[in-house]
Formats: structure tokens, sequence, C-alpha cells
């Protein structure tokens, strides 16, 4: 049996994704990034001037779209040509000068908002009256003024612009080193046959049968990280440091008001979830019994917390197969969404396989502009990568209705909801299955599953923001961030999350090392937030149909024309209360009293 991975040009056209889409072949796109180069040129033109016109603001602001919106397509092309194969050094060299161009613009743009926020409301209505087009850029300035205490003079912003391509050095070190250079160990798989560890397959074998495969498999991941610790620890530190030096710059009390500040999140949203999840920690402890009890094991190690509950059951899945299943099962949102869906299958939005050099994970991408969103994705063969495509697909599908209903100035949507449309497609999917799978062992693996998504997302992630606050914090005080500081916090961590029935491997210490959404500070509570107000919205749908759909459409559309906040109560759900939260678990301990039941 082989244990390499296919090269890129061995991969079939068709299971790849249609970049050519964006640019035609690296011939346009050179055209098109020379474009945009003289495009930045004009900017200081502009400089001392905003203020004063209001013809001369408006002008400002459709070339400052023009050139966003051509550069957005140059940094994703470049970049999705790079996670083909992290290896080719050609597309190293693009994506090196798109992030290049992305500084010089940033830098070229950068006396805007400084500018911008000399404004006062009385100016800003006599401009409305001026050059009535202005209003389409209303929200946009007044999210400025919102900000205006963070905002520096043009020189220090200018600076700060200059010095982006350093700060994103220790997150640019990270992903080379994580997908490229970083080699797996060999392990011995269930056929006993010899084969490699990957990103990839890593889930796969976790939740593998034997024991002896889950144990080696969760050996080798973090023998082989903790042998790096020392570099990612300097590497994590670097990011958290940049991090905290931006926050400082711009004068905001803590790196998580900086974070937060962007999408007008309070801080009381980030910390309810810590709180209102450490508050029922009760119901995680119980379901870790749970699972050492049907698994009959007399210790529960963290190798044994992916494989099914249901013994001598699997379920393989192909790529076609899942998407019939996704198809059907987003039927509750009616046919235009569907179709959509359908396009993005039939028409190469997706890159399907892994292959050697290529990204791990999965994610959706897009920029305002292009036909349509894309996909990357490793699939395996499995339910959890079924759910996979589901939830990119739902980020496709947001990406695509807000850049087809917003202006480029709203058409991209805060990190804070972007979690919410793919966990819905997940939700819409568990319940299609709850409803039409017949055989009683694939259906208490389905309730299996949905429990490990609430463990995996609801806890699991709200113990990574807990940690990264903690760790930020630190960081703020003056503390040193050493290999060993962090991986003792992120132990106790995962003892204080899992209980005293979890037999809490000493290796799990370093799994800090191998998260890369460490590197975009305060990303992950998010998951948790959306995974919540998606149950929710899910629920909604399911239950009241048409209307509900409708609502949920909106939101889908909004973009950022609104606060995220307010975005998801248009579609039903407030997340400035504990009570979203307080459902899922609720949600969560019925399952764990239903499989009980089982």
């Amino acid at each position: 049996m082989s244990t390499s991975l296919p090269q890129r040009d061995q991969v079939k056209l068709e299971d790849t994704w249609k970049l050519e889409d964006i640019f035609p072949n690296d011939t346009v796109f050179k055209e098109q990034f020379d474009k945009a180069k003289k495009l930045a040129e004009p900017f200081s033109d502009f400089e001392g001037k905003l203020a004063l016109n209001s013809d001369t603001l408006l002008e400002f602001l459709v070339k400052q779209d023009e050139i966003l919106e051509l550069n957005g397509k140059l940094y994703l092309y470049s970049h999705m040509r790079l996670h083909q194969d992290g290896g080719n050094a050609y597309y190293q060299d693009l994506s090196s000068k798109s992030e290049n161009l992305y500084t010089e613009i940033s830098a070229a743009l950068s006396f805007a908002n400084s500018e911008l926020s000399t404004l006062t409301k009385e100016v800003m209505a006599d401009f409305f009256i001026k050059t009535p087009e202005l209003k389409r850029y209303e929200r946009y300035l007044n999210e400025i003024l919102r900000q205006k205490e963070h905002i520096l003079d043009s020189k220090t912003e200018n600076l700060l612009a200059k010095v982006s391509e350093i700060a994103s050095a220790p997150q640019n070190v990270f992903s080379m080193f994580n997908n490229v250079d970083l080699k797996f160990p060999l392990l011995t798989n269930e056929q006993g046959e010899s084969v490699r560890l990957t990103h990839g397959t890593y889930i796969k074998y976790l939740e593998s049968k034997d024991r002896d495969v889950r144990q080696s498999a969760f050996t080798g991941m973090y023998e082989t990280y903790t042998s790096y610790k020392n570099t990612l620890a300097a590497t994590f530190s670097s990011n958290i440091k940049q991090y905290g030096l931006f926050s400082s710059v711009r004068g905001f009390q803590t790196p998580l008001h900086y974070a937060l500040s962007e999408n007008n999140i309070p801080i009381s949203v980030y910390d309810n979830l810590i709180d209102t999840v450490n508050n029922h920690l009760d119901i995680m402890h119980d379901y870790v019994s749970l699972r050492r009890n049907l698994l009959g094991v007399s210790e529960l190690h963290m190798y044994d917390l992916f494989v099914p509950l249901v013994k001598d059951f699997e379920m393989n899945i192909s790529y076609d197969e899942a998407c019939e299943i996704i198809l059907k099962a987003l039927e509750p949102l009616g046919k235009e969404y569907v179709a959509l869906i359908r396009e993005g299958f039939n028409n190469r939005w997706i890159d399907k396989y892994e292959n050697a050099g290529k990204r791990s994970g999965a994610y959706s991408w897009s920029t305002y502009g292009i036909p349509h969103p894309y996909v990357l994705m490793n699939y395996i063969e499995n339910v959890n990568n079924l759910f996979t495509l589901a939830h990119e697909m739902g980020h496709a599908l947001h990406s695509y209705f807000s850049s087809k209903t917003q202006p480029h100035i709203y058409s991209g949507y805060a990190i804070f909801v972007a979690e919410v449309a793919s966990t819905v497609n997940e939700a819409l999917l568990m319940q299609y299955l709850l409803k039409t799978v017949t055989d009683p062992n694939y259906k208490t693996y389905l309730i299996n599953y949905f429990m490990e998504q609430f463990r995996s997302t609801l806890y699991r992630q709200t113990m990574f923001a807990e940690f990264e606050k903690e760790v930020h914090l630190t960081n703020q005080k003056g503390g040193t961030l050493t290999s060993e500081y962090l991986s003792s916090k992120y132990y106790e961590l995962v003892k204080k999350y899992h209980g005293a029935e979890m037999i809490v491997d000493q290796l799990i210490e370093n799994e800090w090392a191998r998260i890369p959404h460490f590197y975009s500070p305060f990303y992950v509570y998010q998951y948790a937030t959306g995974y919540s107000a998606a149950i929710a919205l899910s629920s909604r749908i399911l239950k009241e149909g048409e209307p509900a759909v409708k609502d949920y459409m909106s939101f889908l559309s909004g973009g950022s024309s609104k606060d995220p906040i307010d975005l998801l109560k248009l579609a039903g759900v407030d997340m400035s209360t504990p009570e979203p939260i307080e459902a899922a678990l609720n949600e969560f301990r019925n399952l764990i009293q239903q499989m009980k039941a089982l």
C-alpha cells in the first residue's frame, strides 16, 4: 500500500476548484496585479482633502472600493494557488507579492481613517445633502466615528500599515511549518499496513475501533509537536506580542477589547460564554462518564474521545453520496438555496481531496466581485467529512448572498456571525438524518455524533477561548510565554473541562501548538456562540417554515450592513443574553439522556 499522497499534477481536474473563474491564467493575474499597483499611486492626491468636500470624499470612497475589490481577488487567487501545493515556489512568490501589495495599498489608504474621524455628524449631514450618493457610505463613516478614539494620526497609521507584513510573520511561519515542512510518523492501521499519519487522516485514525491505532495516532501527532514545542512557543508568543502591541498602541484596554471592537461586540458576550459553559461543566463531565461506560473501558483517555460509541458500525460515505445527502437535507431552506448548493457541487467550486503539500483542514473563501465562492476540502469518506462539506457550503452561500445583495463596502460579514450559516447547515443535516435513517445502529451513531458536536464545538472552543484570554492577559501583564507556561496552563484547562473520570494524557498539554486559529486572536469563541445561535435558528426553520426562512435569508444577505448582534436579532436570536447558550447546553443534556436510554 502506498504511504505517500498524490502530487498536485496527479489530481483529476474534476476534483479541483476552478480558479480560472477568477483569472483565466497567471498572465492575466500579473496584468491585474500591475493595474492594482498603479491604482494605489494617486491616493496621495486625496490626502488632507477628505473632510473638506463631499464630492472629493465620494470620489475617494469609490476609488477605494475599486482597488480593494481588485486586491481581494489578487490575494485570494494567489493564496488559493499556494494552498493547492505549499511547496510550489512559483506560487510562494506570487502569494508573497500579493501580501506586499496588500501592505502597499493599506499604507496608501492609511491616512483616510484619521481624516474621516475628524468629521462631525453635522458636517456629514451636510455632505449627504450636497452629494446624495454618499448615503451609501453612511454606516461606514459612522463606524469610523464610533472607533474615533482608537484611530491614530496619519503618520502613525501609515507606519502601522507598513509593519503589518512583519506582524503577520508568525502566522505565515506557522502555516508553512504546519502545512509543508512538518512530517508525521508511520503507524500501523487496522489491516496491519504501514501508513503515514497526516493532518487529513488523524481524526480517521482516532475514530478507529482498534484502540492501539487510536493511541498510536495520538502519540504520533503530539510527540511530533512536542519535539518542536520551544520553536512553536516562540512563534505563538511572537504572534501574541504583535497583537498586544497593536492593541496597546491603539489605546485598547485589553487585546480582547481590540478584537471585539471592530464588530461592536460587547465584552460581556465573550465572558458570558465562558461563564455559562463553566457553570454547566457537569454536563460535559456526565458525557465523559457516559462515554467511558459505553466504551467499556476502565480508563478513558484523550485518544478515546472520537471513536464512535456504536460498536462494529462503520459508515463510509463517498464524496458524491455526501453531495446528494446534503442537497436533500437542506431542502427546508428553499429551492434557490438548494440550486446554488448543487451548482457549487457540479461546477468546481470545491477542491475535494488531499494531495502532497496541500493546506490541511477545510475552509470556504470568497471575495467581492468573483462569480462564486470556493471551498477547500481534504475529503475522507466518513460522517465527519459529510458534515464538514455541509458546513463549508454554509459559509459559501453566506458569502454568495452577502456579495450579491450588498455593495462592496458592506459585502463582508463579521467574524462573529461567520460560523452561524455553516452550523445551521450542519444542524439541518443532522435533523434530516435522524428522521430518515432506519438502521438503529446508525441512528445511535448519529446521536453520538451530535453529542460530539456539542463537546467539540461548544465546550472545546470555549476552552480554547478561555486559554486565549488568559495567555493574552499574561502577555499584557509582562509574563513570559514559555512552552512550559503554555503547556501547564493548557493542561489545567483540559483537566477542568473533562472532569475527574478522564485520564488527561500528558501529551495533550501541547495541543495548543497545533491550533491554527490561535494565530487569529479571539476567533475561536465564535464557533461556540455561532453554534448556539445556529441550534436556535435551525429549530425555528424546521418549526415555522417559510417565515423563518425569510428572516434567515435576510440575515444571510445582510453582510455587514448592521452590527452582527442586530443581524442575528433579525433572524430571531439574541446573543447578548445567555438564553441561546443555555438552550444549546440543555439540548446536549437531552441527547445524553437519550443515549443512556438507548
